[in-house]
């Protein structure tokens, strides 16, 4: 089973502030102990919404639209995939996750299980995007 963790974005991330040198240190210590687990398998921090863009699918017309956006608490600062066998393992593994912004700082994480594709019942499209898998 795969797990996503949510780094939910404060108005620090957002504006570029990076961590301190404890808060990295914290994560990088987290995600080592993920590793040695052997369930980690991807992590990163993304830049603010001002160097991104969102596409909108509206009435058969797409529409794309510079960042930033205005809705921090909408946007995401950094994820952590893990793979474990089961849903109590992953809630283990989230709650030892540091706290995102410092102790000091009122923070959030998400943890959202992603599809498999045995999620999905038989079809044509489904054996075409596991094909993709195995090709990876």
């Amino acid at each position: 089973m795969r797990f996503m963790i949510i780094v939910k974005a404060t108005p620090d991330t957002e504006a570029g502030v990076m961590p301190e040198e404890s808060l990295m240190a914290a994560m990088a210590s987290y995600h080592e102990e993920l590793v040695k687990a052997g369930v980690l398998l991807d992590a990163a921090g993304l830049q603010p919404s001002t160097k991104g863009w969102r596409i909108r699918y509206r009435a058969n017309r797409i529409s794309v639209t510079d960042g930033p956006f205005a809705e921090t608490k909408e946007l995401i600062a950094g994820y952590t995939l893990i793979q474990v066998r089961n849903r109590e393992e992953a809630m283990e593994w989230a709650r030892r996750f540091p706290a995102p912004m410092g102790t000091e700082v009122d923070a959030e994480i998400e943890v959202r299980q992603l599809f498999e594709m045995c999620d999905f019942g038989p079809g044509e499209s489904v054996e075409r995007f596991r094909a993709l898998q195995t090709g990876r």
